[in-house]
C-alpha cells in the first residue's frame, strides 16, 4: 500500500504591523496551541481546531496597542495559506460540505467549495459593535482573509441568535464542521481532482 503523503502546512509571516507564524496538520485531532494576544480570538481558533480536527499551532504578535484588527487580518491570512499549503492540488478531497449548527437560541449556516476561487458572502449581523472588548467586525475580516487565502469559496449565514457570542462562535463552529467533511479524503475519488476540469488550482 502506497504511503499516503502527510498533509501539513507552515506560514511564518512578518510585517510592520504582525508576525504570525502558523502550522496545520489536515489529519489531525483538533489539538491546538493558540496565542494572538486576543482572548475572545484565541477561543474561536480553538473552536476552528477542535471542531475541523485539523491540527493548529498559531502564534502571534501583534500591534494591540493600535487595535485588534491587524492581527485578527494577518492571522486568517496566514491560516488560509497554510490550509492551501496542506491541500496541495487538492487530489482526492471531498471538496464540498455544508451545515447547519445550533447553539442554544442561535443558528447557523456554513457551506464551502474548496474550489481554488477565493469568495466570501457573508450574512451575519451582530447587535452590539463590541463582544467584550472583541470588535465584532473582525469576525467578517478573519473569515474574509481566510477564504482569500485558502482559495476557497465560503458562504456563511445566520439564521437567528439573540446572543452575539453564540452568533460569533456557530461562525466559527459551522466553518469548522465544514472544513473537517471538506479536507477529507474520499476514498471513491481514488486519487483524482474532484474537478471535470482536472484542476482545482
Amino acid at each position: 500500500m502506497a504511503e499516503i503523503a502527510a498533509r501539513t502546512g507552515s506560514v511564518s509571516r512578518k510585517t510592520n504591523e504582525t508576525s504570525v507564524s502558523v502550522t496545520v496538520n489536515l489529519d489531525g485531532t483538533g489539538a491546538s496551541q493558540i496565542s494572538t494576544g486576543v482572548g475572545f480570538f484565541d477561543h474561536m481558533l480553538d473552536q476552528l481546531a477542535r471542531h475541523s480536527l485539523i491540527d493548529m499551532e498559531i502564534a502571534v504578535e501583534g500591534d494591540l496597542h493600535i487595535d485588534d484588527h491587524h492581527t485578527v487580518e494577518d492571522t486568517g491570512i496566514a491560516i488560509g495559506q497554510a490550509i492551501s499549503r496542506a491541500l496541495g492540488d487538492r487530489r482526492g478531497i471531498t471538496r464540498y460540505a455544508s451545515l447547519d449548527l445550533a447553539m442554544d437560541e442561535t443558528m447557523t449556516k456554513a457551506a464551502v467549495d474548496l474550489s481554488g476561487r477565493p469568495f466570501l458572502v457573508w450574512n451575519v449581523e451582530f447587535s452590539s459593535p463590541k463582544i467584550g472588548s472583541f470588535d465584532t467586525e473582525l469576525v467578517r475580516e478573519f473569515f474574509q482573509a481566510f477564504a482569500q487565502n485558502a482559495g476557497i469559496t465560503l458562504h456563511i449565514f445566520n439564521y437567528y441568535g439573540a446572543n452575539n457570542h453564540h452568533i460569533a462562535e456557530t461562525c466559527f463552529k459551522a466553518v469548522a464542521r465544514c472544513l473537517r467533511t471538506a479536507t477529507e479524503i474520499d476514498p471513491r475519488q481514488a486519487g483524482r481532482v474532484p474537478s471535470t476540469k482536472g484542476t482545482l488550482v
